[in-house]
């Protein structure tokens, strides 16, 4: 049930943010279809760990900056590629392992992968997911581990 309250929670913090009018009219109809659509989707069986995962609140407190940095470092390489006279680009394909045990721990390691400038998460099979890097550079780094190893701690593992 603590999920159900949660999700209501956070429905009605988003509610209230976009709506940006604090009248007791809107406030009170916010609080009426947060409190509606958490109980449809606890009846649904839908407000679980992965479609609410409040669980992970404090590790993406740290892993958003990281991956925000990573954004910005690889798009100013992506930007160095592409000016320079000579492109030096190598598309590559590439298979990284996961060590990701849940479903959104693998969805935000390809995410991740695909929000970084440089790469394109391709195909997940198994333990592995196929990615596209514009340079092998890129590639290298991703079979390195470090990402997958954020993704990990921020998922909960080690």
């Amino acid at each position: 049930m603590g999920q159900v309250i949660s999700m209501a929670i956070v429905m009605l913090i988003f509610w209230l943010t976009l709506s940006g009018n604090y009248t007791t009219f809107l406030i009170t109809a916010g609080v009426i279809s947060s409190v509606l659509i958490a109980l449809l989707a606890y009846r649904m069986n839908v407000a679980d760990r992965e479609g609410h995962p409040i669980h992970l609140g404090l590790s993406a407190l740290t892993y958003w900056p990281w991956l925000t940095w990573q954004i910005i470092f690889s798009a100013l390489n992506v930007t160095r590629i592409i000016v320079s006279p000579s492109l030096p680009i190598s598309p590559t394909l590439t298979r990284v392992k996961m060590s990701q045990k849940s479903d959104v721990g693998r969805v935000t390691f390809a995410n991740s992968i695909t929000l970084t400038p440089g790469t394109i998460s391709v195909d997940i099979e198994g333990d592995e997911i196929l990615v596209h890097a514009i340079t092998s550079d890129n590639a290298t780094d991703l079979e390195a581990g470090g990402m997958d190893k954020r993704c990990a701690q921020f998922e909960g593992g080690s």
